[in-house]
């Protein structure tokens, strides 16, 4: 559940172990070298405390250096980081989340995640789901987490039946698993099997890599609500319980992402889930 009537910055989620995770998140995806540095800085001086980086982004090592330039309290900063979806054994797995932790510059990340349940040149094409390997990749998080250098653990782009996998095996729940979610396309199955397992869902991509600008429903709403497209999408997923880490590398887009404190009313919160026709086509900027 949400934690406070307060601004979205500083909203919470409660995960199953306890953690607190902030609910909106910056996503890094993309961004590298300046551009991740500085969306980072730009970020944690808006106010986010949640940066969303994985292994294959290829840009820790310049997050990390913002969050050290910051000069925020390391505590208050939430940093999460994926285990490359193409690492599937356990010894390999340790071997990245050290790296991990060393192009950080951090003594833990709070939390770390397997970033699929197969290597990208498979997801969605092979009938294989690695379950054996996946298993042990997620000991290894599990060894990390209970050693302290992991605060929460979990996984992404999991189906039910992966996770079903890890939860009749492991030791230690998953606290999120991290999709890919937005308007016109929302796993109701997924995300309601994860909530039931209290396992928080986290929406990558919530703003459908632009698509939903130009979508004329939407449009409509924004106008209604003197808010952007942006903020009604984002609204509408929070309301669903949701995590959310828009990609956003202007101070603009940063800001206008946090302008989440007002509600969508019942209609139009059903009226949203009808909305079929958001098109997903990225085109360099921010989402």
């Amino acid at each position: 559940m949400y934690m406070g009537n307060i601004m979205v910055e500083k909203q919470t989620y409660l995960l199953n172990n306890g953690i607190e995770i902030p609910v909106l998140g910056l996503g890094t995806w993309l961004s590298k070298g300046d551009d991740a540095y500085l969306a980072t800085l730009r970020a944690l001086k808006a106010g986010y405390r949640h940066i969303d980086t994985a292994q294959a982004y290829d840009n820790e090592i310049e997050i990390g250096r913002a969050i050290k330039d910051s000069k925020i309290p390391r505590n208050e900063i939430f940093i999460t980081s994926k285990i490359a979806a193409e690492i599937k054994d356990y010894k390999m797995a340790k071997k990245s989340i050290d790296e991990s932790l060393s192009r950080l510059g951090l003594d833990y990340i709070d939390l770390m995640i397997i970033h699929s349940p197969q290597p990208w040149a498979e997801f969605g094409q092979n009938p294989y789901r690695y379950q054996k390997e996946n298993l042990e990749v997620y000991k290894a998080l599990e060894e990390y987490y209970q050693a302290g250098k992991l605060k929460a653990i979990g996984v992404s782009n999991f189906s039910i039946e992966d996770i079903q996998n890890i939860l009749e095996h492991c030791h230690i729940k998953p606290m999120v698993n991290q999709i890919c979610v937005f308007i016109s396309n929302i796993p109701y199955d997924n995300i309601e099997f994860c909530h039931a397992k209290d396992i928080a869902v986290e929406a990558y991509s919530p703003l459908s890599h632009r698509g939903v600008f130009s979508n004329p429903e939407l449009i409509a709403l924004a106008k209604k609500y003197n808010r952007s497209v942006a903020q009604i999408s984002l609204r509408f997923l929070l309301d669903m319980n949701l995590i959310v880490i828009p990609k956003a590398r202007s101070e603009e887009h940063i800001c206008d992402n946090m302008g989440l404190d007002f509600t969508l009313d019942e209609k139009d919160f059903a009226y949203i889930k009808t909305i079929s026709t958001v098109r997903s086509g990225w085109d360099g900027g921010d989402e």
